[in-house]
């Protein structure tokens, strides 16, 4: 008896890959159609909060049913007799751990949102559910999860998928390539680019690796991190029937361009009594505190001192540490994510930051990229963006009207190309001071921005493709020259051509100017 037919085998084959790509890919999209086919719902390629949501989750429930009735079929058959080769094993195993997640879902979404005293006990009943399934479907039929795995492993992963994907699709916001990138850059850091090997056996050492997210101030660094800090893997007792720590309590962040250095170490590593002026009684530091499952966040690690970096290079090398006013030893059992917004590189040329500190931080890179690379990239990202934060600080019954008195404000006196210097950070204080005063002053421009000027910095940048280069150009010299045929004439072209390429909302401020 043949285990997988032929009609049935792109399907499977399908669900399996589901299983283990990463959802903030195009490949995610392609393989809910090829599942579904003319079912399937149309949807965003680049899927986001600001994206069609509705229309990818209806997708979820169909995929669900139809991997669940394939599994029960399957599984029919090889308690009849049928003998599965080594690649129908993997399928089926694949095939059984997107049921096995399917099932979990949305009680995993209902515990991340309940309170930490619920999350405590609240996973027993999903685990006695997950156990009985997953014993229905593979220990039964003798196929095993493969890979050496657990129950107890699977699930805590699943648990750590859930998570992953809240805070990744949450917190980074954005329908532009370059928000696409970051959030897939993300997931990867977590997972890494082969999430079968993850399972096989990186689960449990993902936080041996230093994360470094990079990028320009106010670009986002700290949600990157919380995003990576908060999706490590926790793992599941069995015995007690919960996991073994709480994901909103493991993530310590430190802010290291605004302490002293003394300070600093004692955040980090703890003192004993009398250890500096002040220090009246022993105290942990973050490093100490930190459990197995947890985060430390290092900001503005380019801003440390010579002397602590060299504290900081011996916690990466050895997972040790010695507290202010001892020499004796502490292990560090967690992760270490560190950010900066300066050019690392450059400070190790210039002597201001160790090389070999730097080549501990780098294992795993994360760019942020700037604001005004989105805008680019996405003439409407702007307004995802405003959306976002609008809804994040007046809720949702408010965000659209707010949003709608932002942008046409930023429109009407910043202009479509403000470069945005103090990225998603400005543009969050920006909409708050357009809600509260009607008005905004960029702090980087001492006043009211000059449409042209922006557009003059744009072009220096050297950032901007031919075609947007075209457009601008070709705007301006029809506002200035106040005509098609004069324009046409300045340029050396066909007054078409200047009619094709004139954009009328970048005219319509420079005419305000």
């Amino acid at each position: 008896m043949v285990l997988i037919r032929d009609d049935e085998l792109p399907t499977v084959r399908a669900i399996a890959r589901l299983v283990y790509c990463n959802p903030f890919l195009p490949e995610r999209v392609e393989l809910e159609r090829a599942i579904l086919g003319a079912d399937a719902a149309p949807q965003d390629d680049v899927w986001h909060p600001r994206g069609d949501v509705e229309a990818v989750s209806r997708n979820l429930a169909p995929i669900g049913d139809r991997a669940r009735s394939l599994a029960e079929e399957l599984r029919g058959r090889l308690l009849e007799g049928a003998k599965a080769s080594p690649a129908e094993t993997v399928l089926y195993q694949d095939l059984c751990i997107y049921v096995l997640y399917h099932q979990c879902r949305e009680g995993f979404m209902r515990l991340l949102e309940s309170s930490r005293a619920a999350r405590a006990g609240g996973a027993a009943p999903m685990w006695a559910e997950f156990s009985a399934l997953c014993a229905h479907l593979v220990d039964d039929t003798g196929v095993g999860l493969g890979h050496g795995q657990t129950q107890a492993t699977l699930f805590a992963c699943f648990f750590q998928v859930r998570r992953a994907f809240e805070q990744i699709f949450t917190w980074i916001a954005g329908g532009s390539a370059p928000a696409a990138r970051l959030r897939a850059q993300v997931w990867q850091s977590v997972f890494t680019h082969d999430l079968r090997r993850y399972q096989r056996a990186l689960y449990a050492r993902m936080g041996d690796v230093t994360t470094l997210v990079t990028g320009p101030s106010g670009a986002g660094k700290e949600l990157v991190a919380r995003a990576v800090g908060l999706a490590r893997y926790i793992p599941f007792d069995t015995a007690k029937r919960r996991f073994e720590g709480d994901p909103e309590t493991s993530f310590f962040a430190l802010n290291l361009s605004a302490l002293s250095p003394t300070l600093i170490e004692s955040e980090l590593f703890g003192h004993k009594r009398g250890a500096f002026t002040g220090a009246v009684a022993d105290r942990k530091g973050w490093l100490e505190l930190c459990p197995p499952t947890g985060t430390v966040f290092l900001d503005e690690i380019g801003e440390v001192a010579p002397d602590l970096q060299v504290k900081l290079l011996r916690v990466l090398e050895t997972r040790t540490f010695q507290p202010l006013g001892t020499s004796e030893d502490h292990r560090f059992r967690g992760k270490i994510i560190a950010a900066t917004n300066r050019d690392l590189g450059r400070e190790m040329r210039e002597g201001r930051f160790r090389e070999d500190l730097y080549y501990r931080l780098c294992a795993d890179t994360i760019v942020t990229p700037s604001l005004r690379e989105r805008i680019a990239d996405r003439r409407d990202e702007l307004t995802n963006l405003v959306s976002f934060l609008a809804e994040r600080l007046v809720g949702p019954h408010e965000a659209g009207a707010l949003t709608r008195e932002a942008v046409a404000w930023i429109d009407a006196n910043l202009g479509p190309d403000y470069p945005w210097p103090g990225n998603v950070r400005e543009l969050s204080h920006c909409i708050s001071n357009v809600m509260i005063h009607a008005d905004y002053s960029p702090a980087s421009q001492g006043g009211s921005v000059s449409g042209r000027d922006a557009l003059a910095d744009a072009f220096t940048e050297g950032k901007l493709p031919l075609d947007e280069i075209i457009r601008r150009y070709t705007t301006i010299v029809f506002a200035r020259e106040g005509s098609y045929v004069a324009a046409a004439a300045a340029l050396g072209v066909d007054r078409r051509t200047v009619k094709a390429h004139v954009d009328p909302d970048l005219l319509a401020g420079l005419r305000e100017l």
